[in-house]
């Protein structure tokens, strides 16, 4: 299987620019590069099959580059509905170092640039003669995005863009020698104008390919924009919140996340396909996708955590937990506070666990309370900073599956 065939199996191709970039994929050496802008200070599982197909293509022997767009995040990229929020210059700053940082230590050896480097000192009216003037509005008018927007109204800001990234693409092939260009297919506009600039202003002909949006179970993009955002920072989205979300990925779709986001080769995805559709209740492809892709984001310590954490849970055995595990594993939960030693009864009534004493009496009655996987019947029982995880975290649990969170001050 070439390089290009590999990339159709695991549908990562949708467009493609140049009549024969195939074999240019699969017989050259190109520097190519891809971008995003510094919206967040990490990327998302949405940037994630981007950044896997760089690595796809660098082990392949091409030289990527990944742009951040210092300057092109000033702007903004045209959404489809309504315009983005602008985003100070210190904060996109701040952005644009942590990304490069996390896209290092994610791909490897890549090379960063960042477009606020070479736009800083283009002057409005040199952009205008020297790029403006190659790209005809009737163009841009014609781009996807453009239309969608002309009913509910466009900035000539978000209209520029398209010339902004245009110019990325031919200042890299200037500079960096670069003649391919990867990207989401929502980026095809931007990644066609830089194409048509390289040949009007250069008389050469460069390459370009964008790879389906990866959408989650609801049809949404996977993004900060759509509210479910999966970060790839591990401070931001632990190892068990991905773990979690992965373990539960619909059977539709696991084999296509296997294809886009792991570097498993076919015949391995095509077993492990079989496996599971012979016994889908063990979700065999989940939790390989779960693997794979939590051991390239943070490594196999943080996988092995993430199942422990999770076997844990669905165990009861909380006691072993360490206070880094509990704040992973309940991360989104509110901590109520414990101030002093309390009562289990007047515990349970502060923290919201149960509605009055009452309520609590019959909960420890029953069997129902659990402070840090032990069950409680003793309704005497005090609850102290010695019982508490490292000192400082209790983990309550009512019934089988409601968790509440305190931390002893």
């Amino acid at each position: 299987m070439t390089l290009f065939e590999e990339l159709e199996w695991r549908g990562l191709v949708k467009d493609l620019a140049g009549d024969d970039i195939k074999d240019k994929l699969n017989n050259d050496k190109l520097t190519f590069y891809w971008g995003t802008d510094p919206t967040a200070d990490s990327l998302h599982l949405g940037h994630y099959s981007s950044l896997v197909t760089a690595k796809r293509l660098a082990k392949a022997g091409h030289h990527p580059i990944l742009l951040v767009g210092g300057a092109t995040g000033l702007i903004g990229d045209p959404r489809p509905t309504a315009e983005r929020e602008i985003i100070a210059k210190e904060v996109v700053d701040k952005n644009v170092e942590g990304l490069s940082k996390q896209v290092k230590e994610i791909v490897g050896d890549v090379e960063v640039v960042n477009n606020y480097d070479w736009m800083k000192e283009f002057s409005f009216l040199d952009f205008l003669r020297d790029v403006g003037k190659y790209i005809n509005v009737n163009y841009m008018l014609d781009k996807d995005i453009i239309r969608r927007r002309l009913e509910s109204g466009i900035t000539f800001a978000e209209f520029s863009y398209m010339l902004l990234q245009g110019y990325d693409y031919l200042h890299l092939f200037r500079e960096k020698g670069v003649t391919l260009q990867a990207a989401g297919s929502d980026q095809w506009g931007n990644i066609t104008t830089g194409i048509d600039l390289i040949r009007k202003m250069e008389g050469k002909q460069v390459y370009g390919f964008t790879m389906p949006l990866i959408l989650d179970s609801t049809g949404k993009k996977f993004g900060k924009s759509e509210g479910n955002a999966l970060w790839l920072d591990e401070n931001k989205t632990s190892s068990y919140e991905l773990y979690q979300y992965l373990i539960n990925t619909e059977d539709a779709s696991v084999e296509e996340y296997l294809k886009v986001f792991t570097f498993l080769s076919p015949e391995e995805i095509t077993d492990i396909m079989k496996k599971h559709t012979e016994t889908p209740e063990l979700r065999i492809a989940q939790k390989e996708l779960a693997k794979q892709i939590i051991t390239d984001l943070h490594g196999e310590d943080s996988f092995n955590r993430a199942i422990s954490i999770s076997e844990s849970l669905f165990s009861g055995d909380i006691k072993s937990f360490t206070s880094k595990e509990v704040e992973e594993a309940f991360k989104g939960l509110e901590p109520f506070e414990i101030n002093s030693d309390l009562n289990i009864v007047d515990l349970l009534v502060e923290a919201g666990v149960c509605s009055s004493k009452r309520e609590a009496r019959e909960f420890i009655s029953n069997g129902s309370i659990t402070l840090n996987g032990d069950k409680i019947t003793d309704l005497e029982f005090t609850v102290t900073k010695g019982v508490c995880i490292d000192s400082k975290y209790l983990v309550v649990r009512r019934g089988k599956k409601k968790y509440f969170v305190g931390i002893y001050k």
